[in-house]
């Protein structure tokens, strides 16, 4: 059986996880000018990464990780409440409209 071409390259993951975790240093330095976005941008960050280093320990063969998939879910848990939140202090009522 041949084996299918790989999608991706050990080089261009860890590249993605250096941006990740540049993008996350932001999120954490300025994190007293807009805590819920910055906490928000961390939380999707760490699950970017989770998957980014999921992918490179597939690719090496190292595979350490433990328990991804429940990190992954109370990261996204998190970011998901804060969307959530943002959403209902942007419901504004507006009057009915009237002729």
């Amino acid at each position: 059986m041949k084996k299918e071409q790989e999608l991706f390259e050990i080089e261009t993951i860890q590249h993605i996880r250096n941006k990740l975790d540049y993008i996350y240093s932001i999120s954490q330095r300025y994190n007293n000018d807009d805590p819920q976005l910055m906490d928000t941008i961390a939380s999707l960050t760490n699950v970017a990464n989770m998957f980014a280093k999921i992918k490179l320990d597939e690719l090496t063969g190292n595979v350490v990780t433990t328990s991804p998939q429940g990190y992954i879910v109370s990261k996204l848990g998190n970011s998901y409440l804060n969307m959530k939140e943002y959403e209902k202090q942007q419901d504004i009522e507006v009057p009915e409209w009237k002729l």
